[in-house]
């Protein structure tokens, strides 16, 4: 049977529940098509890849893990993920992780996972992603450690907080194909997160969930922090004042005493400026903000010693946010009347009345259609994405009433997609790290699937194929719900009450499996659904193969 871990009676939060009852002990390997893992309860890692439907292979065991698990008093469910076509990151629950090089997966001529590194990293956990990859010429491996902790100090909430360890382990330099920890760094939050994954070149991290997380700095950081705190708070005066109005921009430099005209050197061209004060480094140099008209810009020293530059825009009534493009060292003066005239541009995005105008023609949605069912809790979960050196916030995206349904991967060199709800329909999201203009493409709907998913309130896991012809969800017993994408009919079907022809109809299918016991895993390929309960493994066919 599979090693179930049923929740313990000191594990009574919704956390706890979220992240361990609700555990998917089925995993999907991505990188072979319809091949599914599970832990048994002899610690056995078991393995079946269906190669044809009419033969299919009894699930065989790739790896036992060495403890014995029984022994563990506080232990967690066993969990793993794929972090690469070769490469497993595998923890039995008690707190010990293991890499494992798997070889090619999914057929036993060349699948044999070794141990490369295993190590006891402190209190139980579960695996919730990892990703493999080169960096200065060494194999890395970045794991994702998810924790329920006691919090003594929050004595109003739940008493728990919730804590992601991020572990860098790489090869060592010595070329003995041995590993070691990196770096470990520690994100606390108060929320089971819905979705957190490394981004694949191993620099950042996104996370949606209800309640943000943030970095726990260790003591020796901190110290550090307080000392570059206070050189930033003995703050300099910026180096140059400027201001502007539709047609020009005047920039006003201070001069140290002994500075005469002949020690200034300042080059105009269209979209760059360089001033230079005797044989010193540049004073101001860089890129404009727009373009100016080189040849008419002058400068000139005033009586007060100070230096001041007149720029001519060549597009006049363009306003100017920034003097030089990265140069935050100057501050821009407003005269009154600027500042009202900012003022009175942005005032029709404001009003005094609360809801002035609620008779609009399409109001964008009646509140009063929605159901109890569409009402869910975390109203205000949020999307994070963490840069890795600096462990601060680099994006933020609250996704207020757009609910967390699904993750799934469509492509595993990619990060998980996620699926959120956007009104009635659920819009498949796809992080791209690498591409800062897009960073999240929309790349599929799933029409009304965020409606029809509200009524099911005994919802368990959900699911997509990676080619997103189908979404599919199961309860916690028996009923499997799968929603096929709109497709061309073969005969003609008129809509009777509007008297149009229908072009395609998507189709939903509920399959009730023939079992008593809890569904525990539930994974969806393109082809097939695998469902997975104490004893038994089922396999949907919901699509034919090509």
């Amino acid at each position: 049977a599979v090693a179930e871990v049923q929740l313990r009676d000191d594990q009574y939060t919704l956390d706890h529940m979220r992240a361990f009852g609700m555990y998917n002990y089925l995993h999907l390997d991505s990188w072979y098509q319809d091949n599914v893992y599970y832990v048994d309860q002899f610690g056995r890692v078991m393995n079946l890849s269906v190669t044809l439907d009419t033969a299919l292979q009894k699930p065989r065991e790739v790896f036992r893990l060495p403890t014995e698990l029984t022994a563990c008093d506080n232990r967690l469910c066993a969990s793993m993920h794929f972090s690469s076509s070769t490469w497993v990151t595998l923890s039995d629950g008690t707190g010990r992780l293991y890499l494992i090089k798997s070889g090619k997966r999914g057929s036993s001529a060349s699948e044999k996972w070794e141990i490369v590194f295993n190590e006891e990293l402190g209190s139980p956990f579960i695996v919730a992603h990892s990703v493999s990859f080169i960096k200065s010429d060494i194999h890395s491996l970045a794991v994702l450690l998810l924790r329920v902790e006691k919090d003594e100090l929050d004595t109003k909430g739940s008493g728990f907080h919730v804590t992601l360890e991020w572990v860098t382990i790489a090869e060592r330099k010595e070329g003995d194909n041995r590993y070691e920890i990196i770096k470990r760094r520690v994100l606390q939050g108060k929320s089971v997160p819905h979705y957190a994954a490394i981004e694949p070149s191993g620099d950042g991290l996104m996370i949606v969930s209800h309640r943000p997380f943030t970095f726990i700095q260790s003591e020796s950081e901190k110290l550090e922090e307080n000392d570059d705190a206070k050189i930033s708070n003995e703050k300099k005066d910026p180096l140059y004042y400027w201001q502007q109005t539709g047609d020009d921009v005047t920039v006003t430099v201070h001069l140290p005493q002994d500075i005469t005209k002949d020690d200034i050197k300042i080059h105009f061209s269209p979209d760059n400026i360089c001033v230079t004060l005797k044989d010193q480094p540049p004073l101001m140099e860089g890129k404009l903000y727009s373009s100016v008209d080189h040849e008419s810009c002058t400068w000139i020293i005033r009586e007060d010693k100070s230096l001041e530059i007149s720029l001519i825009k060549k597009n006049e009534g363009c306003q100017w946010p920034e003097l030089i493009l990265g140069d935050t060292r100057g501050e821009l003066i407003m005269d009154p009347s600027q500042c009202s005239e900012i003022a009175e541009s942005l005032m029709h995005l404001t009003s005094e009345v609360m809801n002035p105008n609620p008779e609009k023609e399409n109001p964008p949605c009646n509140a009063q259609e929605l159901e109890e069912c569409d009402a869910f809790l975390e109203d205000g979960a949020s999307l994070c994405r963490f840069d890795g050196d600096t462990l601060k916030v680099t994006h933020i995206i609250n996704l207020g009433s757009n609910q967390y349904l699904f993750s799934v991967v469509v492509n595993p060199k990619e990060m998980p997609c996620f699926c959120l709800r956007h009104d009635v329909d659920a819009l498949l999201w796809q992080p791209h790290s690498d591409q800062p203009e897009n960073m999240w493409e929309h790349i599929a709907t799933f029409n009304a699937l965020g409606y029809v998913q509200a009524s099911k309130q005994d919802k368990k896991f959900m699911a997509c194929a990676p080619d997103y012809s189908y979404a599919a969800l199961c309860e916690c017993l028996r009923r499997v719900f799968i929603y096929r994408q709109p497709t061309p009919l073969a005969t003609v079907l008129y809509n009777r009450k509007e008297g149009r022809q229908v072009g395609q109809v998507a189709k939903q299918l509920v399959a009730t499996l023939e079992a008593n016991d809890p569904i525990l895993g539930f994974q969806a390929t393109s082809e097939r659904l695998f469902v997975l309960t104490t004893k038994t493994l089922f396999l949907i066919k919901v699509n034919s193969g090509n």
